[in-house]
């Protein structure tokens, strides 16, 4: 812009130290998050593989939508008659609905592991002896009665519905329609059972045993939601859904919560998820009938940490269905599972869909054939398959919230209850078995020997706990036994009948890989623990010994010995094996690393307890082995070759094992554990956090070796963790910080000075103490206030405020960005333009261009053209406001917003043209005068040059009009952002027949738009003709000071689609006020285009 100068621009393009200071932080943690996100994720994951056939259903006329379709799966390779295949439907029907952009081919691994699980059977008993739960304690509940037999009673007919791969997590009317279609689609498959057995009857062929009169929903992410919403649909028939298992779905909000319907529908459907749970009474409130779900159970499985798209607190259904109705579980801590897993594998991920299948199969009755009808039975079903017993066996760790209302599941065949003794305890039993006197026993063998352990004497001086890890397959490969003392012992019962087993209290792990073998024989490393026992003191209590018995190598069950075993037991004391990590320790790690040094003779359970949620600042844990006792055997340097320490500490020590546990997301289970970055799924710093902010990580280190443990935060994690929880608060705050300049512009306004541009604005409300903590501070500090007084859990007093805090910094640094990069671009385009035109005039001026010349003055002949020019020119703005009206109303909410945001485009480059021809011309007229005033006098003294003083208010004007606008565009760029995800899938059903958009979106993105035009300039701002209140007159500043703080809130609740209420406010009263003035005949707000305020 060369010989342009004018003092505004280059005062407000100069960002200060407060701008860029928080625009670096935000690159640095942007760069960070990106670097974490693209970074491969391990997942551990086997492939599943399938031979697939899709059997379409016949649509009848009735449909909801032709646009969509129904299959029927069938698994294997041979051709067979789809007719003749549907006249044979026999078996247990569950429907699949595919996700956002999903298809009903991802039906296929499930479908093809539960045709191979009705085939093969169950899985093996020792399966069913580990799997347990933890009961409240209550003693007067019944058992309920159930076997896990041997084979399973009925197949699965797994069914899916083509979706169109639509993007229903992106518009609430998409997920609509797929609610409507997926009822149809339920009701299609019933009626399909019914005609296949009609046709069976008629033929004389054998029937089934009895009909399907309800259908299980399998849903992956938002298919998990659609199925909870044709669970409500007021046209569903009476218990046609009773089981509904989602895989990664989100149940508490959208996880893109932008668009006001989507966040609409999600709250309107756990309304009546709430309201089916009470019991439903009459006017006078007597009993009329059980709640509408109380035949329902939901079963939400959850992806863990690598799982980007669907966080486990979206995917929780506190608050929607009752312990007693439903459970969430992560992959993490599923039994045979233990991965966590991306959003799409855990469709295809061969150790979760194998344990989906037979779960679905265990729900099959024995009698019916058909799904168990008895809700407490089958909740109990679904949480014995896929609950582990680990997480109930350390302190620390809360066991499942299971409801005391629901009765004991007692298993036929199990061994739950106390097994019975079969050895006798003989005088010589104690010379013939071997008697430990150290407090740490070691077994590296099969020997087929018991080992005695004195509670009494190894478990004094405070080490009352007992552990034990093992390889060793549990009963069959080792027991474990509680012996009381027979001369203490009032019991008039033989000593065998008094005698406890443990074994039944060993709960697996997920072993790392088996060990290296250099030959058949030979070992080379210790075998990983696949199994843990924790016993307390209220276990052992009234018990003098505890036995460990071995089998021997050739009676394992007649299966192949493993090749190498090894078990390790510990009496300890949980206060010596802990230690606190604090949240300013965790923080200096990121640049010097924390280092534990273990010695040998440590505990065998280690406990770390972090002061800061590892969901929020994820620790790479190495443990590195320094010692294994090595030297104290004697061992030459000579023997031992090649081999260094750490290769020789591996034949005598087990790999690590870390345990870590979230009262949200469940267990994490990390194997082999000699470097590890250990992250959970958890939400902390939240306004609506309920879970810990500490994470206890317990390690089963074995003590015979020495290690030195590393704790090291690394910046990539922890930055991705952050963009991917708190994401949805800074959105929420980007309008706050808008909103908030918009404040200070009108607050400058109001107190007769120029309005200052934006990015000044933004910097001002960075300023400390007062904009600051009025603006950021005082909204959280009444957070606090408004949970206290709606008895709301406290959010945590230290992450809370300083997350939240970051989030606001960040929302000012996204602000600035486009706030930089739009006035750059206005001012390159604005000097394109200006040096382009004054080229034009300049060669229409010197070459008369005579064509030109002519050819306008051929178009003003034409009346209807002149007309239509003249009218565009007057009533640019009604014009601009019905088209935009109209393409919200009527096509998409987005498309108006658009063309909000290409007037206020259109208005800032006009101002910017004018300020810089203005200011060109002024140079101009400045020159002239000092040459003249030079050949005049030159000898005279030079006098100061002002210019023409309407020329200088002009340009103040222009420069008032400019920052006024700029803020609105960026408002209305961020609001027209928030509709592009419901605008792309919108564009993705262009001639499929949309549908109006609902009226909520509508509605709300109309008030916007009033509010853009109606206070457009800031000298016709209707805002300020608002009506007195006690006699204190509201003005626009307090208005947009109230629209912020609302933004704020909507952000701390993340839930940033409520932006639009607040802002679509100030429009209706815009509109009001406008309408009021104009019945009224005030005028005082009513100024021409061009004011110039000196």
């Amino acid at each position: 812009m060369r010989g342009v100068r004018f003092d505004w621009s280059c005062q407000s393009f100069r960002p200060r130290l407060r701008i860029v200071g928080v625009v670096i932080l935000a690159g640095w943690i942007g760069l960070s998050a990106l670097f974490g996100l693209l970074k491969p994720v391990k997942n551990g994951c086997t492939m599943t593989y399938m031979y697939p056939t899709y059997i379409p259903i016949s649509v009848t006329d009735d449909a909801t939508s032709g646009r969509y379709g129904l299959y029927l799966y069938h698994e294997g390779w041979r051709k067979i008659d789809f007719k003749e295949h549907l006249k044979k439907l026999s078996g247990v029907p569950v429907l699949f609905i595919p996700g956002n952009a999903g298809s009903y081919k991802q039906v296929r691994s499930v479908a093809a592991e539960s045709d191979r699980a009705y085939q093969g059977g169950p899985f093996e008993r020792t399966f069913y002896q580990e799997a347990s739960l933890f009961h409240g304690g209550d003693a007067d509940t019944e058992p309920v009665d159930y076997d896990f037999s041997s084979q399973y009673n009925n197949r699965l007919d797994w069914f899916a519905v083509d979706l169109e791969g639509e993007h229903s997590a992106m518009d609430g009317r998409i997920l609509e329609e797929h609610t409507e279609y997926v009822v149809y689609a339920i009701h299609r498959i019933l009626d399909q059972y019914k005609e296949s057995h009609d046709i069976r009857e008629r033929e004389g062929a054998a029937a089934s045993s009895s009909l399907p009169h309800n259908v299980i929903l399998v849903g992956h992410s938002m298919g998990g939601f659609v199925a909870r919403a044709v669970a409500v649909h007021p046209r569903l028939r009476k218990s046609a859904v009773q089981t509904i298992l989602t895989l990664s779905s989100p149940h508490q909000s959208p996880p893109l919560a932008l668009q006001p319907s989507l966040g609409h529908y999600f709250s309107q459907v756990n309304r009546e998820w709430k309201k089916g749970y009470e019991i439903q009474t009459s006017p006078g409130g007597s009993y009329v009938s059980d709640p509408l779900l109380s035949g329902v159970v939901v079963v939400s499985i959850t992806g863990g940490y690598n799982d980007y798209q669907v966080r486990s607190k979206l995917e929780s259904l506190d608050g929607i269905v009752p312990s007693s109705h439903g459970f969430m579980i992560s992959s993490t801590s599923m039994k045979n599972v233990w991965l966590s897993m991306e959003h799409q594998a855990i469709l295809w991920c061969n150790q979760l869909v194998v344990q989906v299948s037979h779960t679905l199969l265990s729900l099959v009755d024995s009698k019916t054939s058909q799904p168990i009808s008895d809700t407490q039975k089958r909740l109990w079903v679904l949480t014995r398959m896929l609950q582990s017993a680990l997480a109930q066996s350390f302190n620390g760790m809360t066991p499942m919230k299971v409801s005391h209302e629901l009765p004991m599941l007692a298993s036929k065949g199990s061994e739950s209850q106390l097994s019975t003794c079969a050895l006798d305890w003989r005088d010589d039993a104690l010379d013939r078995d071997l008697y430990i006197q150290t407090s740490t026993v070691t077994i590296l063998a099969m020997d087929g020997r018991r080992r005695w352990l004195d509670i009494e004497l190894l478990g004094s001086n405070g080490k009352n706990n007992f552990i034990f890890v093992t390889n060793l397959a549990p009963c069959s490969g080792v027991r474990l036994h509680l012996w009381p003392e027979r001369e203490k012992s009032n019991s008039n019962l033989p000593v065998c009948e008094r005698v406890q087993e443990v074994t039944s209290k060993m709960v697996l792990i997920p072993a790392g890989p088996a060990p290296k073998q250099s030959e058949p024989g030979s070992q080379t490393e210790q075998a990983p623990p696949s199994a843990v026992l924790k016993l307390g003191p209220e276990d052992m209590r009234g018990f003098r010994f505890l036995t460990i018995s071995v089998a021997p190598r050739e009676a394992v069950s007649g299966k192949p010995p493993v090749a190498v075993s090894m078990a390790v037991g510990q009496f300890f004391n949980p206060q010596e094996g802990a230690m606190e990590v604090s949240s300013q320790a965790m923080l200096l790690s990121t640049y010097w690393a924390k280092e534990i040094f273990l010695k040998e003779d440590h505990p065998l359970a280690y406990n770390l307890s972090f002061a800061s949620s590892l969901g929020l600042l994820p620790v790479t844990l190495s443990l590195k082995t320094a010692g294994c006792g090595i030297k104290t055997f004697g061992l030459p340097d000579g023997e031992t070759g090649d081999l260094d320490k750490d290769k020789l500490c591996k034949l005598r020590c087990f790999p690590p094992v870390a345990l870590a546990w979230d009262s949200a997301s469940g267990l994490h289970v990390f194997p082999n554990l000699y470097s590890e970055t250990i992250i959970i799924d958890s939400s902390p710093a939240l306004w609506s956090s309920q879970s810990s902010e500490k994470t206890t990580v317990m390690l089963l280190v074995d003590p015979h070796c020495s290690y030195t443990t590393s704790i090291h935060v690394s910046a990539p994690p922890m930055s991705s963790r952050f963009v991917l929880l708190y994401g949805p608060q800074v959105v929420g705050f980007s309008f706050a910080v808008v909103l908030f300049a918009l404040m200070r512009q009108a607050n400058q306004w109001d107190n007769k000075q120029s309005v200052p541009p934006l990015l000044s604005a933004v910097d001002y409300n960075l300023e400390m103490p007062s904009p600051f903590l009025l603006l950021a501070v005082f909204p959280l500090l009444s957070s606090f206030l408004y949970s206290f007084l709606m008895a709301q859990p406290i959010p945590p007093l230290t992450s809370f405020p300083v997350v939240s805090l970051i989030c606001y910094l960040l929302a000012n640094a996204f602000i600035s960005v486009l706030i930089i990069v739009s006035k750059f671009a206005f001012q390159a385009l604005a000097l394109v333009h200006t040096t382009v035109k004054s080229r034009c005039q300049a060669m229409e001026r010197n070459y008369s261009l005579t064509f030109l010349h002519w050819f306008s003055m051929l178009a003003s002949s034409f009346v209807c053209l002149k007309q239509a020019i003249r009218i565009l020119k007057l009533n640019a703005t009604v014009i601009m406001t019905l088209v935009a009206v109209t393409l919200v109303s009527f096509v998409h909410p987005a498309l108006g917003l658009f063309v909000l945001f290409a007037s206020d485009v259109l208005c800032c480059h006009n101002s910017m043209c004018c300020m810089m021809m203005a200011s060109r011309r002024k140079e101009s007229f400045d020159q002239k005068s000092e040459a003249e005033h030079k050949t005049r006098h030159p000898s005279s003294r030079q006098e100061p040059v002002s210019g023409d003083l309407s020329e200088k208010s002009f340009v103040e004007t222009q420069a008032d009009i400019f920052n006024r606008r700029h803020s609105l565009l960026i408002l209305h760029l961020l609001a027209a952002l928030m509709f592009v995800p419901s605008l792309a899938a919108w564009f993705q059903r262009i001639g499929t027949g949309q549908s109006f958009p609902w009226f909520a979106d509508s509605a709300l993105c109309v008030g916007v738009i009033f509010h853009g035009i109606l206070n457009s300039r800031p000298e016709t701002s209707i805002l300020r003709a608002f009506p007195c209140v006690s006699r204190h007159q509201l003005r626009p500043h307090h208005m947009y000071l109230v629209t912020g703080y609302y933004c704020f809130f909507s952000g701390l609740e993340l839930a940033p689609y409520k932006v639009f209420y607040a802002i679509a406010a100030l429009g209706y009263i815009s509109l009001t006020l406008k309408i009021s003035q104009m019945n009224n005949n005030d005028f005082r707000f009513r100024t021409k285009s061009r004011i110039h305020r000196n």
